[in-house]
């Protein structure tokens, strides 16, 4: 008799194809600078619609743009609610410094069980997996009473609005399922025998304030008779890195401590301390802590003058802010207020990229997760904690339509998440989470869309 196992060992069967096609994603250069002409991820959802046409699997391609196509793919043989969407993106980040890489950075080459590029952890080897455990089914034409569908949407790197966004916007009968996964979370911690994963069950909010900084220009080698935008530039940069944000304990994680054996109450008198002892216990845990524990804001972009030999009148800023889910843009505007209150002539503008969303934990949807995680690293002993995301990902789009949404990709024990280096120099991808996200994938969709065996 067909069950969950038994696929989960088509999947050891199958890895040379499941690594090849990993390897196929990365090197198209789907590479989202943020600014059009970009991205291309059309390329991309054409591939992956060619890939699983080869297992009769069926897909459209929906594009606000004719270059920025987002892959909808339904399974074939299944009918009924619409019960499961299968979430990831295309675009990736650019390479800031080729020079720096060990290897090209789409070149995807396999070196000691990692394949190295561009986009293979964000987001290529989730959207490889959710591709590999549909074909298995497809193959099998197996059948199921409740629907699910894969949506690879564009544009992800710089807010959606080609992507996730454009298509909850045009096209939301698409997205609207009961629950949907994607990436943003299910990263494991180990402290020492004891292994926790924590879902993705909401997101920091993403802002983007562009800074605006004016002098009077002059010629350089009279400086006097100008007024630098540097100077205060200068003073702006110090004033931000050395923010102290307010802090808090209000997330969910936060109830949870007594699991990693913090058995401190969490307060904000005490809370640099209890992150102090979870970077002790596992590093990862530290930095997540940090980061759920206050709002960042961070210097990313900077651009000014016009010529070596003139002094600079404008200087442009853009800073990266990320909030709790309690906070908005009013809380962003004091908190910029009282650091630049003493850097003269500067104005900012917020652009609001995400706002702070969440799903329940207690779900169907865990349920599934739980089970099939455990069968596919064999481990019966995980304990689950809901986590708020430190970045944004697209189920911010699918939680506001109503469709409980979760960050998990179903990474390995044994694969460290910290050493991936996403949008980093190196980026890499575990071929052991690739083999156990595609079983999770399989599992999840047997779990919650009825087989029919």
């Amino acid at each position: 008799m067909l069950n969950i196992k038994n696929l989960y060992s088509e999947v050891d069967n199958n890895v040379e194809r499941l690594i090849l096609l990993h390897q196929e994603l990365i090197k198209i250069e789907s590479v989202n600078s943020g600014y059009m002409p970009t991205g291309n991820e059309t390329e991309v959802a054409e591939f992956c619609s060619n890939w699983l046409k080869q297992y009769g699997i069926e897909s459209n391609i929906l594009s606000r743009v004719p270059e920025r196509g987002n892959l909808v793919s339904e399974y074939p043989y299944s009918s009924g609610n619409k019960q499961l969407l299968l979430m990831s993106h295309s675009d990736v980040v650019p390479v800031e410094n080729y020079e720096k890489w060990n290897k090209a950075p789409f070149s995807a080459e396999l070196i000691e069980g990692k394949i190295w590029g561009r986009g293979s952890s964000d987001c290529k080897g989730l959207l490889a997996s959710q591709m590999m455990a549909l074909s298995i089914l497809a193959e099998r034409k197996i059948e199921f009473n409740q629907k699910f569908t894969l949506v690879c949407g564009s544009d992800e790197e710089h807010g959606g609005r080609y992507g996730f966004g454009w298509l909850a916007e045009n096209h939301p009968e698409e997205l609207m399922y009961k629950f949907a996964v994607n990436e943003g979370g299910g990263s494991p911690v180990t402290i020492g025998n004891n292994l926790y994963y924590l879902l993705g069950t909401g997101e920091k909010g993403r802002l983007e304030i562009k800074i605006k900084i004016r002098g009077e220009s002059s010629h350089a080698s009279v400086p006097w008779m100008g007024v630098n935008a540097m100077g205060p530039t200068a003073n702006a940069i110090s004033q931000i890195l050395n923010y102290s944000p307010d802090l808090d304990c209000s997330t969910d994680i936060f109830n949870y401590l007594n699991l990693f054996g913090i058995e401190t109450k969490p307060s904000i008198e005490n809370l640099e301390m209890i992150i102090s002892e979870a970077y002790e216990k596992n590093p990862s845990l530290g930095s997540l802590l940090r980061a759920l524990s206050r709002m960042t804001i961070t210097p990313t972009i900077i651009n000014g003058g016009i010529k070596s030999n003139s002094v600079p009148e404008t200087i442009e800023m853009v800073l990266d802010v990320r909030t709790l889910p309690h906070q908005n843009d009013l809380d962003v505007s004091k908190a910029l207020d009282k650091i630049l209150s003493d850097v003269p002539n500067l104005s900012y503008e917020i652009d609001y990229m995400a706002k702070p969303n969440s799903s329940p934990f207690e779900t169907e949807l865990l349920e599934a997760i739980k089970k099939s995680q455990a069968i596919s690293v064999e481990r019966d002993d995980i304990q689950w904690i809901p986590a708020v995301s430190n970045g944004f990902t697209d189920s911010r789009f699918t939680r506001d339509l109503g469709v409980i949404t979760y960050g998990f990709r179903g990474t390995h024990p044994e694969d460290n998440p910290n050493t991936e280096n996403v949008h980093g120099t190196n980026e890499n991808y575990g071929v052991k989470s690739l083999i156990s996200s595609s079983k999770t994938m399989l599992g999840i969709i047997w779990e919650l869309c009825d087989p029919i065996t």
